[in-house]
């Protein structure tokens, strides 16, 4: 299993992305602004896209992905999500306002794209083995995060979220744990921010990563531009004994 960091950005500018990963060549995990580095050819092979929530900086390149491919395809792009978040999508994006509804064009019997329920704690099976498994999550809107499972070994990504101790059962369940990728979106002096956005900052998330009982490697994401480097130090300050690294573009994970 091989995922590829599009975007890890808790924001844009200059070379900064928003959250997006590309698993295998074939599946997005979320949809953020890093899918527009793709090459229409790369793009017209994802077949299936795993949303954490619908909230503009994870879906912000879903409706252009799908315009831009949907004729290039023999079959419909599927966009996996909790019910609740693709009503969202549907009601806030795929409106014939903001933009059409792809899930009914060019014909509700052939679609370019298809909604697919998927809860916490569903399994969605891959080839070869792995797995993708949806895991609880807290936000301002419905949220979840991911496991991804090859087999050998697992990643897992928290999308966004704040203090969660329904999380971390689940994560420390996960025999095969190897890397942890977990938001951290603002500085200390923000943490009032941080609590009413349903963000994390370091001391919070010192506090979450002492309730892993399992060791991985730990990589940070949605760091704030403007803020990066602030964060990080207190993040190496505050949760030193994980030995928590920054998430970057274009990095690699193959496990």
């Amino acid at each position: 299993m091989r995922v590829k960091i599009l975007g890890c950005s808790g924001g844009i500018g200059g070379t900064l992305r928003t959250t997006s990963m590309l698993l295998d060549g074939k599946i997005l995990i979320d949809a953020g602004t890093g899918v527009g580095d793709l090459s229409v050819a790369e793009l017209a092979a994802i077949d299936h896209i795993f949303i954490t929530h619908a909230h503009l900086d994870h879906v912000a390149m879903l409706p252009l992905l799908v315009d831009t491919v949907g004729a290039l395809r023999t079959s419909p792009i599927v966009v996996h999500a909790s019910q609740a978040t693709l009503d969202i999508l549907k009601a806030h994006i795929f409106n014939w306002l903001i933009w059409p509804d792809f899930s009914e064009i060019p014909s509700v019997q052939a679609p370019f794209m298809q909604f697919a329920a998927f809860e916490e704690g569903e399994v969605f099976p891959l080839d070869g083995g792995g797995r993708i498994v949806a895991l609880p999550a807290l936000h301002t809107v419905p949220a979840v995060g991911y496991q991804l499972d090859s087999g050998a070994a697992s990643l897992v990504f928290s999308g966004d979220t704040t203090v969660n101790d329904a999380f971390w059962p689940v994560v420390n369940a996960i025999t095969n744990l190897r890397y942890l990728i977990i938001e951290t979106a603002f500085c200390n002096r923000e943490i009032k921010l941080a609590e009413a956005s349903k963000h994390l900052c370091p001391s919070m998330l010192a506090d979450e990563l002492s309730k892993l009982h399992r060791p991985a490697e730990v990589f940070i994401t949605h760091l704030k531009p403007g803020e990066i480097e602030l964060t990080m130090q207190e993040i190496g300050q505050d949760a030193s004994q994980h030995s928590p690294q920054m998430l970057y573009n274009s990095q690699i994970f193959d496990f």
